[in-house]
């Protein structure tokens, strides 16, 4: 490592070795040494330009004025006007409009993936597919509990579900939630027999799944003759939510799934739209996220695969 040519032997040292290797006083390369003094000007340069020495309640400025949050704030204006085009035409188009057409679908899908990244994705995983077990819907199959068609994803993300079984616990004999889990297991199987039928229709199980036990969407019952399970296919989970039931107030064990609204002001809205009223707002009504997020969402949900 260094420029002096002359025997090893003839160059003095600093008097330092190791394992018989002599550190000798030679200087290190003049391209090194220049190198090092001109980082030492960069380094100089960079605190004259940039944010560099932390005061007390800032750092210094620089003379360019640059800060990370300034560069930030710049990009995303930038976004933003490209966007600006676009997210006014949603703003006056039904979920259902956006899908008919194909370029404002493929923006309106594109610019979800961070929306349902950062307020879906932590129940129903990414793509729509959570975790084995979780208890949360899969919203990447064709079983939707209350329909699944756009306006009625749109409703589902504007106010929320929250269904409701009853417990059974204390309404039926040990060998009636036997004979009413062997029917659901059955049922899945496409193997339902007479006898677990007229169990299933005199214990009143047909007034919420159905008279074909494939559930009824306006009251978001489940399927029970498909292989889609909620919470779990077992036997003895099938067992536990009949003993204590989804959402019963009254059973401190029962399953608890409840999806919160996440506009309740649009809720309102399309509440009255049903029954061709003006909505009727009392100023307390949320906006977690707006209307055009909502339908944005919706058509991304849409195009998971499962939707009607």
């Amino acid at each position: 490592m260094a420029d002096n040519k002359k025997n090893p032997n003839e160059v003095s040292d600093t008097g330092h070795e190791w394992d018989g290797i002599r550190e000798l006083e030679n200087p290190p390369p003049r391209w090194w040494t220049n190198a090092l003094y001109l980082s030492g000007l960069l380094v100089l340069v960079y605190f004259i330009l940039y944010p560099s020495l932390p005061l007390i309640n800032e750092s210094t400025k620089g003379l360019l004025g640059w800060t990370m949050i300034k560069e930030y704030k710049e990009n995303l204006a930038e976004v933003e006007a490209k966007r600006a085009p676009f997210e006014e035409k949603l703003a006056a188009m039904t979920a259902e409009e956006i899908l008919a057409d194909q370029d404002m679908r493929n923006y309106a899908v594109g610019s979800s993936k961070v929306l349902y990244g950062d307020n879906c994705a932590a129940c129903h995983g990414t793509g729509g597919i959570p975790a084995p077990g979780s208890g949360y819907p899969i919203l990447a199959d064709d079983d939707w509990l209350y329909g699944g068609d756009v306006n009625t994803i749109v409703e589902t993300l504007a106010k929320g579900r929250q269904g409701m079984m009853m417990a059974h616990k204390d309404t039926l004999k040990p060998e009636e939630v036997d004979g009413l889990v062997q029917f659901v297991v059955n049922a899945a199987e496409g193997k339902a027999t007479e006898a677990g039928w007229k169990l299933f229709n005199d214990k009143g199980c047909v007034g919420c799944h159905g008279a074909d036990g494939k559930g009824i969407h306006a009251l978001g019952s489940a399927n029970l003759t498909d292989q889609i399970w909620r919470f779990s296919g077992e036997p003895e989970e099938i067992r536990y939510t009949i003993l204590h039931g989804v959402n019963d107030p009254s059973d401190p064990k029962t399953r608890v799934a409840v999806m919160p609204g996440w506009n309740e002001k649009l809720a309102v809205k399309l509440e009255a739209l049903k029954w061709d009223e003006e909505p009727e707002y009392d100023g307390t009504e949320t906006e977690r996220l707006t209307e055009t997020e909502i339908k944005k969402l919706a058509v991304y949900v849409h195009q998971f695969g499962g939707g009607q």
